[in-house]
């Protein structure tokens, strides 16, 4: 069940006081951004989620998604947000209560709800209507120059205009690094532990033989070891995959005894089963590539994402491409946990833009893996000048100077890289904690969405909103204001 909020749920800035008597500061960011974001459109959205006119209502829009915008820009645990946000009235009216209060009005495991409600669809929905009344970022709006602004006035809407960047990443998941031996050793774990509830809830047969201690000590022998030879690695990997069969073995007995598996037990199984046929057909082929490799039990859905970085070649995690327009706004335009190639998400990023705008970018600012035969004629099909050399075998006229043109493409290709670093270091997308394939897409999504809430200008929209608080209320003078804008 979920009650709609009304407009005047919140009542005005000007009359939320703390119960000392102290106003809010007006100019604080958490006042600026809870006028800019669209909550009442959101929270139309969020409703269809909740069918039942019955049972609990559940939290507003507001507050859920608030409390995780915070979280993300804080970079706190659960916990200490739940803290952060009792003390800070900052916090609890960008949450939207209407005043004050002593506490938090939702306890810690809340926040895994609100992050299992509010997906990755809803997240990118809600930035692209954020995005739809957004000004361009300060930053961008500080290097463009006059000129390029009165050369793209002076072009028909017909033609391009735009610029559009596009780049890839991945958000690495807080998971232990995955190691073969390791891994084996886990799924023997989780096993013998399933065994033993067996035996005791049920006695069939005699408890199986495991010779979980020999194991247990062949294992530490390795992981303790300064020097891992490649002989001795594999010799303990030919035993640990013999353990995890016999394993298995005793397990499918007791099931056929009708023993039950719990339903996280089952997914574990089938987990285990996958990793020893992965682990079965690389120590037979002496190979350390399989497809859909698996390298976290408790994490299944996570895939070795090789990006070729100095400082981390393979990375475990979601890989994303994000696009940049011409106003600094940053959108999501693939999210997954397979590895794909980038040049694959090119032309589909730039049909979207076509979608939004009414019309092709006139640049299209790519590294080189973007620069495939199939995408250049598209861009020459469509009038889109792609940054980069030209394909082909360069002139032997010695080296190639570069231009001003090449020079100005590569300075505004930096931008998507800016953003990059923002949402890694400030907005949580560096390290994802959520253990969850669904809570880890929407994660992602929120660091990107949280980033662009503070980086666009939101100054002079937010002033115009103050004046007409008092006659009409906050949320609907908002709203009014954008339809006019």
């Amino acid at each position: 069940m979920y009650k709609t909020q009304s407009d005047s749920h919140q009542i005005t800035f000007q009359d939320f006081n703390q119960s000392c008597g102290m106003q809010l500061d007006m100019d604080n960011q958490w006042v600026h951004m809870a006028a800019y974001i669209p909550w009442a459109q959101l929270e139309a959205k969020y409703a269809e989620m909740f069918p039942s006119k019955t049972g609990c209502p559940a939290k507003p829009l507001r507050m859920a998604l608030g409390s995780l915008i915070i979280q993300k820009r804080l970079g706190v645990s659960d916990r200490k947000l739940v803290a952060a946000i009792a003390e800070n009235p900052y916090y609890q009216y960008f949450i939207g209560l209407e005043t004050f209060q002593k506490g938090c009005p939702f306890r810690a495991p809340s926040l895994v709800a609100f992050r299992k409600r509010l997906d990755y669809e809803f997240i990118m929905e809600a930035n692209e209507l954020f995005l739809a009344n957004a000004g361009p970022t300060t930053e961008h709006k500080v290097q463009r120059s006059s000129k390029d602004c009165t050369a793209r006035q002076e072009k028909p809407e017909a033609q391009n205009t735009g610029t559009t960047i596009l780049d890839a990443t991945c958000s690495p998941s807080n998971i232990k690094y995955p190691q073969d031996f390791e891994l084996l050793n886990t799924a023997r774990e989780k096993l013998e532990k399933i065994i033993d509830r067996f035996h005791k809830e049920s006695h069939p047969f005699g408890k199986p033989r495991t010779y979980r201690r020999i194991a247990r000590k062949e294992y530490l022998a390795m992981a303790k070891a300064k020097k891992r030879p490649a002989n001795k690695l594999r010799k303990l990997i030919r035993k640990e995959l013999g353990y995890v069969l016999r394993d298995l073995g005793h397990i499918d007995r007791y099931l056929e005894a009708n023993c039950i598996l719990t339903d996280r037990e089952e997914t574990l199984i089938e987990t285990i089963r996958k990793l020893y046929k992965q682990q079965k057909y690389m120590f037979d082929n002496k190979t350390h590539h399989v497809a859909g490799r698996i390298v976290s039990l408790s994490q299944s859905y996570i895939r070795p994402i090789v990006r070729g970085k100095t400082k981390s070649p393979v990375e475990f995690g979601a890989k994303y491409d994000v696009s940049i327009d011409e106003k600094g706004h940053a959108r999501l335009e693939k999210l997954t946990f397979d590895p794909y190639n980038e040049s694959t998400v090119f032309q589909d990023a730039i049909e979207r833009y076509h979608k939004r705008t009414g019309h092709y970018p006139e640049r299209a600012l790519v590294d080189q893996i973007y620069r495939t035969r199939e995408n250049r004629t598209y861009c020459k099909e469509h009038g889109i000048r792609m940054s980069g050399p030209k394909l082909g075998r360069p002139k032997k006229t010695g080296k190639t100077k570069t231009t001003k043109v090449e020079y100005q493409d590569n300075a505004d290709r930096i931008e998507v890289e800016r953003f990059f670093s923002m949402e890694k270091r400030v907005s949580g997308g560096g390290l994802i904690m959520t253990k969850l394939d669904v809570t880890t897409l929407g994660s992602i999504a929120l660091s990107v969405l949280v980033t662009n809430i503070f980086a666009v200008e939101t100054g002079t929209i937010f002033f115009l909103y103050l004046m007409d608080a008092s006659k009409e209320g906050p949320q609907s003078s908002f709203f009014e204001l954008q339809d006019v804008a």
